[in-house]
């Protein structure tokens, strides 16, 4: 199974990049040329372009690496993606015949209103809807949307990867810890992310069975992480997507 490499970018962004077995390469969310440049230097030769939604971040080298590369880009089916792109949606299959790889698109609304994942290869690229222990900001999308797309996200098989578009691991540990203190799990993550990371280590990939014993927006039907969510937030504990919109307003306010 190929193996992803995560590109820093601009301030915390990942581009991620992978190979098939021929060498060509598939590279997601470029939010910036410089790093894809520096990587293709290195004998990275890209042949597809993957975006997941239409921020800025996730798309400002688009254009450029593809006109350069004479890459295809694969995109969500929003007007404010300009260029020219193949638009997917939920269902289609992205087939990169050149890298020997495929991925199914997930329409995974919440961040955005058009925001998608692919689903492919042992890895899942979520853009910014799930992170690693924590979730994107509901931009446009409602807590119901967001708490759906997660929820299809939870139900890929529990050794697919996590392929998550920003380093906020740490920050995101810290809040989880406050909600869940007494996961032991994410007491131990949040200690293999501080390693990996006075390494200078990217935290993720990381499972989704990894996630689902320590990410607290995918367990809010867990009764203990609800009543725990309802007593801080006034919501009702019984209500899962009443619980993700309460911990996401608090997570919205939290300070480290």
């Amino acid at each position: 199974m190929p193996l992803p490499t995560a590109l820093p970018a601009l301030a915390d962004n990942y581009i991620w990049a992978l190979a098939g077995t021929n060498g060509r390469a598939v590279i997601v969310d470029p939010g910036e040329a410089a790093p894809v440049l520096e990587a293709m230097e290195q004998g990275l030769r890209p042949c597809t372009i993957l975006v997941t939604h239409h921020h800025r971040d996730h798309t400002g080298a688009v254009d450029a690496l593809a006109e350069r590369c004479g890459a295809i880009v694969y995109a969500p089916d929003d007007p404010r993606i300009v260029g020219d792109c193949v638009r997917v949606g939920e269902g289609d299959v992205v087939n990169v015949a050149q890298a020997d790889l495929s991925f199914s698109v997930m329409a995974v609304p919440g961040h955005t209103r058009s925001h998608i994942a692919f689903a492919g290869e042992g890895l899942v690229f979520t853009g910014d809807t799930l992170f690693s222990l924590g979730c994107g900001r509901l931009f446009e999308g409602t807590p119901a949307q967001m708490f759906d797309s997660l929820e299809r996200i939870a139900a890929l098989p529990p050794e697919t990867r996590v392929c998550c578009g920003h380093e906020y691991t740490l920050g995101n540990a810290a809040f989880a810890l406050t909600v869940d203190p007494g996961n032991l799990a994410l007491v131990r993550r949040a200690a293999q992310a501080r390693e990996a990371r006075a390494l200078g280590n990217p935290t993720v990939p990381i499972s989704i069975g990894s996630e689902q014993g320590t990410n607290p927006f995918l367990r809010c039907r867990e009764p203990r992480l609800a009543a725990r969510v309802a007593e801080h937030g006034g919501c009702d504990a019984a209500d899962p997507v009443a619980v993700f919109a309460a911990l996401r307003r608090w997570k919205d306010g939290f300070a480290a």
